[in-house]
């Protein structure tokens, strides 16, 4: 796979980053909110609905940017700093669920396309996610579940992403090196978690976040890799 494909010169970058040959690449992991799937009305209505319970407004524009990144645990915490006690409203999480509110996720267009196509040029099709216990229920509900090879989650190690570890993990299991990886975040805790663990990054409808490659489609990924 992969033969006789370009180095690209890349511009947003660290310097010590400049340029990537294509063809090491071996693997292409992707967050999933605001990546595989716009989840900003799933989890808005999740997050209200909890607020809304403890008689707190629903979130604000900062609160949701904030709560986007984190994992459950980071969003209730900052949620709910007055309360030194949280046992309440981890009790209320585990009644109200977020499996509800996954038919609120919209998938991202061309994203089961570009996952067939990464398959057929022989990539590893990974998910690097700060979702905790509802990852399985996505990938099922959305008919996703044969098309990755590697799914890892907030709960599948010691510390979520910014921390690099998810990344690192992946790393370990198919014996790649950091410049193997192409890693699809929109976040900056993705971000951080790309540059800790050195791999590639492209920012996904980010245009503000500093990446190897700012893109706005799936098939702008495929046209980084060379396979559309």
């Amino acid at each position: 796979m992969n033969n006789k494909k370009p180095v690209l010169r890349l511009q947003n970058i660290a310097p010590q980053k400049k340029y990537m040959d294509i063809s090491k690449i071996k693997a292409v992991v992707f967050d999933c909110d605001g990546v595989m799937f716009d989840t900003a009305a799933a989890n808005k209505k999740y997050y209200d609905e909890v607020l809304a319970i403890f008689d707190k407004p629903g979130l604000t524009e900062d609160q949701f940017v904030n709560v986007h990144m984190m994992t459950v645990t980071e969003a209730i915490e900052y949620l709910f700093p007055e309360m030194d006690d949280l046992s309440t409203v981890y009790d209320c999480l585990k009644t109200i669920g977020y499996h509800k509110f996954i038919k609120y996720m919209t998938m991202e267009k061309g994203l089961k396309e570009l996952l067939i196509t990464l398959n057929d040029s022989g990539y590893i099709r990974g998910i690097g996610t700060n979702r905790t216990n509802t990852m399985e229920k996505v990938l099922k509900d959305f008919d996703l579940e044969s098309y990755f090879e590697v799914v890892v989650t907030a709960a599948t190690v010691k510390k979520p992403k910014p921390d690099p570890e998810q990344l690192l993990l992946i790393m370990e299991k198919f014996n790649l090196k950091p410049d193997e990886i192409l890693f699809v975040g929109d976040s900056d805790y993705d971000r951080q978690a790309a540059f800790n663990a050195k791999v590639w990054f492209a920012a996904f409808k980010n245009s503000e976040l500093k990446a190897d490659f700012n893109v706005e489609s799936m098939d702008e990924i495929a046209g980084i890799l060379q396979i559309n």
